[in-house]
């Protein structure tokens, strides 16, 4: 089934086939393709007819028309906003419903040539669609929008100077400052999301996951600020004292096996650790 199938069967076309004495001819051509000058006139002669008939006439066949001939243009934008992770039967859709609306919206009097007034419209239901579900993280609206603007420039001007723009150079496209695109290009990692179960495919072990890369906080990390601290106080403990701090706090040994190490009774060991932190506590402040 086509797409301008599937639209007709939601509800956006009509699926009642004109007698063939009424159907306009196709000329096989869609807007963007280099054409002789003959047939760009017939074409938009055409187009104009159609144009007529369903604005006009209400004839629903001509604006079924209108979408088949279109759609290729339709196809052409969704596959600028390509990526790997999304698909493009999804983005196709979204813009076949812009190309829907710009034929409702469109009118020929005005003197513009359709796909002029189709193209940023089926751009604005793309954006719209990355903007509102297509974001794994909350990114705000504005950034959104930064970021689809930093990719088409990239895009735009890797085909005009035939290599990556540098972040100045697309700074300058777009009239921002060097940091906005350097954020725009930071917030884009926001796009997807990979799960830390994930396994990994570089390096010898393959079944190494993202998680196992990550590191740990060092407990010890804290000590360095203790020892910092508390250091120039213990140097002004007498030795035993000193000794039995560190029998309890280094060494992690019981009141009672400090007792026995040093010789004195549990009681004495107790009321020497109650002294000698009362000490550094003083003395460190």
């Amino acid at each position: 089934m086509s797409l301008a199938s599937s639209l007709a069967t939601s509800g956006h076309l009509t699926t009642e086939a004109a007698p063939a004495s009424s159907r306009p001819p196709r000329s096989g051509c869609w807007p963007g393709r280099a054409r002789p000058a003959s047939d760009r006139s017939a074409t938009k002669r055409l187009e104009q007819l159609l144009f007529l008939r369903y604005q006009r006439d209400g004839d629903l066949f001509a604006r079924h028309q209108l979408i088949e001939r279109f759609l290729p243009l339709a196809r052409q934008l969704a596959r600028r906003y390509q990526r790997h992770n999304e698909p493009l039967d999804d983005l196709m859709q979204v813009a076949s419903m812009g190309l829907v609306k710009a034929i409702d919206r469109f009118e020929p009097e005005r003197g513009l040539s359709f796909s002029t007034y189709a193209v940023p419209t089926m751009l604005g239901e793309l954006r719209r669609y990355f903007r509102d579900s297509g974001w794994a993280l909350h990114v705000p609206r504005s950034m959104q929008e930064r970021v689809l603007n930093v990719r088409a420039a990239v895009e735009q001007l890797s085909g005009e100077l035939g290599r990556s723009p540098s972040p100045k150079e697309v700074a300058d496209e777009l009239n921002l400052p060097v940091e906005g695109v350097l954020d725009a290009i930071a917030a884009n990692a926001a796009w997807d999301t990979a799960s830390l179960d994930t396994p990994l495919r570089s390096g010898d072990d393959e079944h190494q996951t993202i998680a196992e890369t990550f590191g740990e906080t060092d407990e010890r990390f804290e000590l360095i600020d203790c020892r910092t601290a508390i250091g120039p106080a213990l140097k002004t403990l007498p030795e035993r004292e000193r000794l039995v701090l560190h029998l309890r706090f280094e060494e992690d040994l019981t009141q009672h096996e400090i007792a026995q190490r040093i010789g004195v009774s549990q009681m004495h060991v107790s009321r020497l650790i109650r002294r000698a932190l009362e000490h550094v506590r003083l003395a460190a402040g």
